[in-house]
């Protein structure tokens, strides 16, 4: 199963976000320090002002400052400015705009840099409209190698199919078990199709089991930084399969009433995913 394009993860800080209240004296002065131009003031308040015009322009400040206090905000900043131009928050929607302030992110694969920014180009590269599987498997990589555990997923997923790199299987299992030990559920969905499809079939029994266990898409994506749709893509694929197996008693005692639940599981977490693998099996293929 190859990777779908979906959405794209809406905009994150580099730290906690300080949510303040505009009748508040110390909110009043934050305010003044950032219309003076302290870096990061100008943050926090484009972190708060985040879909109004006013946060891309305190977002702007930053990325334009040229104080030393500034620097390390500024990759934030042009990834959160990025997001701003995909998103049309504040701004025209410009997906070249937001490609090049996330290149700017990125700082070609600085670990100093926006790991974010470098995860989410990996990403639009897998898009339709800006579609180049080298560049995603490059940006995937930088930020694989930084760090980002979404990317990781990715990249076992790229190695498996042959997408933007040469297919291999051994370099697909490294990165999507460690993906998985880590919490990443779409590798862990990976995995479970793997295993099914090489007949290990008590080995894709227990790892979906273990992936089905919880469904609560949104706490996933919060706890694993990953996005939802992919979380949701990687529950899915494991019910669909364990569903297979407790209806053909595969790794699994036969169980029909068990199936249709996790066929159901599939199909609401995934319509799209679920039809996919339906027809497969409606063809004899799994």
């Amino acid at each position: 199963m190859e990777v779908r394009s979906e959405a794209l993860p809406r905009a994150a800080a580099s730290g906690a976000v300080c949510l303040l209240s505009e009748d508040d004296s110390h909110a009043a002065s934050l305010v003044r320090r950032a219309e003076g131009g302290d870096p990061w003031e100008c943050f926090l308040r484009g972190q708060q002002y985040y879909e109004e015009e006013k946060g891309v322009e305190y977002m702007k400040k930053i990325l334009s400052s040229d104080s030393p206090a500034a620097r390390h905000l500024r990759f934030a900043a042009a990834y959160n400015l990025g997001r701003a131009h995909y998103e049309g928050y504040g701004v025209k929607h410009s997906t070249e705009e937001a490609e090049r302030l996330w290149l700017i992110a990125a700082d070609n694969g600085n670990p100093k840099a926006s790991v974010k920014a470098q995860s989410t180009l990996g990403m639009l590269y897998s898009m339709p409209d800006l579609k180049d599987l080298k560049k995603a498997f490059f940006w995937h990589s930088e930020a694989c190698g930084n760090g980002s555990l979404e990317s990781q997923g990715a990249l076992g997923v790229m190695y498996l199919y042959g997408q933007g790199v040469r297919r291999n299987t051994k370099a697909s299992l490294e990165c999507l078990k460690a993906a998985a030990e880590r919490g990443n559920i779409y590798a862990q969905g990976h995995l479970v199709e793997y295993y099914y499809n090489r007949k290990f079939f008590s080995t894709a029994v227990a790892i979906a089991r273990r992936t089905t266990e919880n469904d609560n898409i949104e706490m996933l994506a919060t706890m694993t930084d990953c996005l939802p749709a992919y979380v949701a893509k990687g529950v899915a694929i494991a019910a669909f399969y364990l569903a297979r197996c407790l209806h053909l008693g595969r790794g699994i005692e036969k169980d029909e009433a068990a199936a249709k639940k996790y066929y159901s599981k599939a199909c609401l977490l995934d319509p799209d995913v679920a039809s996919d693998l339906e027809l497969k099996a409606n063809l004899g293929r799994i």
